[in-house]
């Protein structure tokens, strides 16, 4: 097969949580360029429907699902919406953020417990039942979850641990269950994205611009990644092209966790 044949995905089914904005978005429309057909699930149904309208000019068909899926009944019945509309062949578990920046001997339990459900338990649950559909099916699939170099680090300036501690879980659940599934067809990887400036992100520079100042200080590329930027990498993990890969933690920081 050429190599650049390897990267299709015509024929395939993406199902991505917070796939109508940012770096969720440009994943969803990469994806749809490569070929695929789009399940997007998102908390706003504009923004939906405008990502969606792009995938359908890229001529590829998109199914948006209003839903909190960072809720574990949100996300479950969003889940099986998508289910009901036929087979999933790529999954990407996007859905997460720190939301706030409190220390950690004030946070209230109720806070970390819904922070750790967005960016935790809907991976759990999304990888339990789509992915879950892919091994009835038996024809292979792919598992892509966004944790974040926040897994490796702890963020200098920002409250709010129980975005480190999730995305940290985030990349030992992705070892752990392709290793359980690795002979069955289903890769399971991570990409750990750096500083790439989304709508929070965009909020955070607004509103504690001396955080986000010091953290591009520290970027050996000089500056923040484009959301764009990540994807080809999706695709990458969502195609033939990367096969053989599987348990892999992908960092695409511009060189910040270097120093």
């Amino acid at each position: 097969m050429p190599v650049l044949d390897r990267f299709r995905l015509d024929g395939k089914r993406l199902f991505i949580t917070g796939g109508s904005r940012g770096l969720g978005r440009e994943m969803a429309l990469a994806i749809a360029e490569a070929g695929a057909d789009v399940v997007l699930v998102g908390r706003d149904g504009e923004s939906l429907a405008r990502t969606a309208a792009e995938i359908g000019a890229r001529g590829r068909e998109a199914w948006p699902i209003t839903a909190d899926a960072g809720t574990p009944d949100g996300c479950e019945r969003a889940c099986r919406e998508a289910l009901a509309l036929g087979p999933i062949d790529i999954l990407i578990n996007n859905i997460g953020g720190r939301r706030i920046s409190i220390p950690l001997e004030d946070e209230p339990l109720e806070v970390w417990s819904a922070l750790m459900d967005l960016n935790l338990t809907a991976t759990f649950l999304c990888t339990k039942l789509i992915g879950g559909s892919m091994l009835e099916r038996g024809h292979g699939g792919r598992v892509i979850n966004v944790a974040s170099i926040s897994g490796l680090i702890a963020n200098r300036g920002v409250g709010g641990r129980h975005y480190e501690t999730a995305k940290a879980a985030v990349v030992q659940f992705t070892r752990a269950v392709a290793a359980d599934w690795a002979g069955r067809g289903v890769t399971v990887n991570a990409i750990l994205p750096g500083g790439f400036m989304t709508e929070p992100n965009q909020r955070w520079a607004r509103e504690q611009p001396e955080i986000i100042s010091a953290f591009k200080a520290q970027i050996p590329m000089g500056d923040f990644g484009q959301p764009e930027d990540l994807g080809p990498l999706a695709v990458y993990l969502a195609s033939e092209a990367s096969r053989y890969m599987t348990g892999a933690a992908l960092v695409i920081d511009g060189g910040y966790t270097l120093w």
